[in-house]
């Protein structure tokens, strides 16, 4: 299946790590990655608030541009974050043809054109939704079993239902549980799996923010994870790179790593914690990749 595939800017900046474990893992799953290696940033709900018609244009700019992309079935990204704001857009350009117009004439210059009705899905959606989870399950080469995997979804892939496809799909809320469960883990349940991480007001309020993001990750600890893993990288930001500052707001101490979901995938797969990037994290991934040498050993 080949799909039109933007990383986003996060995972080509912050967590490199991730865009390069989806490479491992997309042709393992039956993906062919095409990247819009010239598509722009969705602006995360930032530009909007600012302008409106510019953040619509840069998105309609990468979705015709993935339209345009032969033999791509769909529009694939890695990002919560670039699901939300891009759905947001496209609600808006789907809504109106002379708004639409409007928007492809600043697109004209490049000759590019978005038509209504581009379909455009995080990895997630994809795995459990056009590949499946038999087929995730016959394709695993590692068991995870005996690793407790607490989910954490981020708001912008699981809210509002109505713009992000819930009724056509109305589980998406539990897929991570149910990859989880496919990989051979087990999905822990707690409290914090579905609520906001707390980076969108990070740079507004700090204290807010790491304090949100420490009672999920304490949460996660008292329910008994080993790790957390989530389709977010900006969600990875706030619950790795500063879970340090992030213990002191709410007075514990952490350490839990936080994997990206293809890394997850990945270790089930037979890929090495190395060759997934996870010694890239702030938070020491090394109990998890301890237990996945241990599985390899005990096979």
């Amino acid at each position: 299946m080949k799909v039109a595939y933007w990383p986003g800017c996060v995972s080509r900046g912050f967590t490199p790590e991730l865009h390069g474990s989806m490479e491992l893992v997309a042709p393992r799953v039956g993906l062919e990655l095409a990247e819009l290696d010239r598509a722009n940033c969705c602006g995360a709900g930032v530009i909007a608030e600012h302008n409106q018609e510019l953040a619509d244009t840069l998105n309609a700019r990468t979705f015709a541009m993935a339209q345009a992309t032969d033999g791509a079935e769909l529009m694939m990204n890695i990002c919560s974050t670039c699901q939300g704001a891009q759905s947001e857009c496209q609600e808006r350009l789907d809504a109106s043809s002379e708004y639409r117009e409007m928007i492809n004439e600043n697109l004209a210059p490049e000759n590019l054109k978005y038509e209504k009705g581009v379909t455009n899905k995080n990895f997630l959606w994809v795995l459990v939704e056009d590949i499946g989870i038999e087929k995730v399950q016959s394709l695993v080469k590692r068991p995870l079993t005996g690793l407790r995997i607490a989910p954490f979804y981020g708001c912008y892939i699981i809210r509002p239902t109505d713009r992000l496809g819930y009724k056509e799909f109305p589980h998406r809320d539990e897929y991570l549980e149910q990859v989880i469960t496919a990989v051979g883990a087990e999905a822990v349940p707690y409290s914090g799996s579905h609520k906001c991480c707390g980076f969108p007001v990070i740079t507004m309020n700090k204290k807010t923010s790491l304090t949100q993001a420490g009672r999920h990750l304490g949460d996660a600890i008292d329910a008994g994870a080993d790790a957390l893993v989530t389709p977010c990288p900006l969600c990875h930001l706030n619950l790795d790179l500063q879970q340090p500052e992030a213990q002191k707001f709410v007075d514990r101490d952490l350490g839990i790593p936080v994997l990206h979901f293809p890394q997850l995938v990945g270790l089930a797969l037979g890929f090495e914690p190395k060759e997934l990037g996870m010694g890239k994290h702030v938070v020491s991934t090394g109990e998890v990749a301890e237990k996945v040498a241990l599985m390899a050993a005990n096979a």
